[in-house]
């Protein structure tokens, strides 16, 4: 467990972008004179300075899931640093006992459904904290107690980054960059996640679409039970974290099998994209791979779904040309002066190059940023909502990285991919 810090409503407004800078120059994943500047300043400060990992959490909960995602990145990250960003999968400092209690008191005013509650939590995040507790009939739940005051502190974040987009969408070879709208979709959809109730509808959405996909469960919502800052769900014994040391290569092997199924179903059948797969989300119980959370889910537009397995499906045949094209039709804006030849001749090189590699020699962010700036080059705008999908196959791909570097995952999307688009 990580030491509490000072609560983000004690950091003044004024403080926000400096300990926002030095958590980038720390993290030594962000770039620019202003940064570098910020880094080689703070690099001669006293030792008493906070870590990375305090400032993330001070910073706010918008933080803390960037730092849960980028400890996933192999190819942007080095593993210490990866290492110390894991802890905030799940081990973010909780909630007081006494904020935890009055919380529950407030969403219970006829009185509380359960029997008895753990004192400690079984797991804290930016946005709750879960907690064991026993129904009357001795059943146990998780009990999932959202912050107090934490909607407006992620609102917040979201303005300062929309401003820094609209900053950013003046520069030279940006204007055409959809950055304002990237940052309206994803800021609806990490702000989704301060509502339980809609979780709970997610949850069990999820369950049903992936009943069929065997060895992944996902826990049952218990909406009776739940409140608008309270979510009950199915407790799920036997949870014990995705360690591939642990494991044999076969066995790590059949476990990204089962989760590439049932993400690969998620994104080009049901349109139900769970954009949050990181390590402290996704448990082992027996042979079951077992997905918490349905905070950060997104539902896809019909034709964008096609869309994304359209290209996903000529990425992993090798067919540039034909990539090349579903980009075209994706794309918001199409100049009259973009030199077609050179875009689609551009695109086929890439898709050609990473065509038949294992997840070991393929990497998504690098494919994904070679293909962006193909688009800004030709001044093609693309769909905003392509984001999402992405953001599920990046997140996931750092963990496939650990578990099996062998596994060809543009391979093993295929016979979900024909099948849909027959």
């Amino acid at each position: 467990m990580i030491q509490t810090v000072p609560p983000l409503e004690r950091v003044p407004r004024s403080s926000r972008l400096t300990m926002a800078l030095r958590a980038g120059a720390w993290a030594g994943i962000t770039g620019g004179h202003l940064v570098a500047t910020t880094g080689r300043r703070l690099a001669r400060r006293p030792h008493r300075e906070p870590g990375l990992i305090e400032l993330l959490t001070r910073l706010g909960p918008t933080f803390v899931k960037g730092g849960q995602l980028l400890s996933t990145r192999t190819d942007v990250l080095s593993e210490r640093r990866r290492e110390q960003l894991r802890q905030l999968h799940d081990r973010v400092a909780p909630m007081s006992a006494h904020t935890a209690r009055t919380t529950l008191a407030l969403a219970y005013p006829g009185g509380s459904p359960f029997a008895r509650i753990a004192e400690e939590p079984a797991g804290s995040g930016s946005i709750a904290s879960v907690y064991q507790a026993w129904l009357p009939d001795d059943t146990p739940v998780a009990v999932k107690v959202r912050r107090p005051g934490i909607g407006p502190r992620m609102r917040t974040d979201f303005e300062l980054l929309g401003a820094g987009a609209r900053l950013a969408q003046r520069l030279p070879g940006l204007h055409r960059v959809p950055m304002c709208r990237m940052v309206r979709h994803v800021s609806a959809a990490v702000l989704q996640q301060l509502d339980l109730a809609q979780e709970a509808v997610a949850l069990a959405t999820l369950r049903r679409n992936l009943a069929d996909v065997s060895s992944f469960r996902i826990p049952a919502p218990l909406p009776e039970l739940s409140r608008d800052d309270v979510l009950v769900m199915e407790w799920i014994p036997g949870l014990r974290r995705f360690r591939p040391g642990e494991l044999t290569r076969e066995q790590r092997r059949q476990i990204v099998r089962q989760v590439l199924q049932g993400v690969y179903r998620m994104l080009f059948v049901d349109g139900l994209v769970h954009c949050d797969m990181h390590p402290g989300n996704l448990y082992l119980s027996d042979a079951d791979v077992v997905l918490l959370d349905a905070g950060f889910v997104v539902q896809l537009d019909p034709q964008v779904r096609r869309l994304f397995a359209e290209f996903f499906l000529n990425m992993s045949l090798g067919r540039g040309e034909q990539a090349a094209e579903v980009v075209l039709r994706s794309a918001e804006h199409v100049p009259a002066s973009c030199d077609l030849a050179a875009f689609r001749s551009g695109v086929r090189e890439l898709v050609e190059s990473t065509h038949r590699r294992t997840a070991g020699q393929f990497r998504l962010g690098p494919f994904a940023t070679r293909l962006f700036d193909l688009q800004r080059r030709s001044g093609i705008a693309a769909a905003p909502e392509f984001v999402f999908p992405l953001m599920s196959l990046l997140v996931l791909e750092g963990m496939i990285n650990e578990f099996d570097v062998d596994v060809d995952f543009q391979a093993e999307a295929i016979p979900t991919l024909l099948a849909v688009l027959r």
